[in-house]
């Protein structure tokens, strides 16, 4: 079971690195890892076990937070019109994205980020994404609210980005040139 001494802090540098893409069909490892993850986000919703296993709530996390360098993430949530997700991504790619942005109203929060962080992170309100299933299955989602900017910030941590590398002038000591 995952818990919070597994997930890697910012300043680690496998947060600032470019996943790699992940073989099909998946092997089991891969599936092992992103059940796993899926579980954390499960285990981290249920407040009894959160206490417990001293577990901060979730509803998307990425390989990279696990020190693993490959393109899937997990997401479960209920959406604003009580659409439920929980599903494992694998290769996971947003094909088209609205020219509207939106943000969450009070910022976002990052299961790597052991500190609160102020602004407005801006997103596409709606995007069409494309990604593999841990069945193995390749489906086309049209998401939009949390559901999309959750996606949106998963698919950050596959490149190398941190959701406060999108606040408008935020500057901070812990950033690393991504470009490098």
């Amino acid at each position: 079971m995952l818990t919070m001494k597994d997930i890697v802090r910012e300043g680690d540098p496998v947060l600032r690195k470019v996943a790699e893409p992940v073989a099909l069909p998946p092997s089991k490892e891969d599936i092992d890892t992103l059940n796993e993850m899926l579980d954390y986000l499960v285990n981290s919703q249920d407040p009894e076990l959160a206490e417990k296993y001293d577990l901060r709530p979730g509803i998307g996390i990425a390989a990279p937070q696990i020190g693993v360098s490959k393109r899937m993430f997990a997401l479960h949530l209920i959406d604003e019109w009580d659409n439920e997700y929980s599903l494992g991504l694998i290769n996971p790619r947003i094909i088209s994205h609205s020219v509207e942005e939106t943000e969450l109203e009070n910022g976002e929060g990052c299961l790597s980020v052991d500190r609160p962080i102020d602004g407005l992170v801006p997103r596409y309100a709606r995007i069409t994404v494309k990604a593999t299933t841990i069945e193995g299955e390749e489906i086309k989602m049209r998401l939009k609210g949390i559901a999309a900017i959750a996606f949106q910030h998963e698919l950050d941590h596959l490149n190398g980005i941190m959701f406060y590398d999108r606040i408008e002038g935020y500057k901070d000591s812990l950033k690393v040139d991504i470009t490098k």
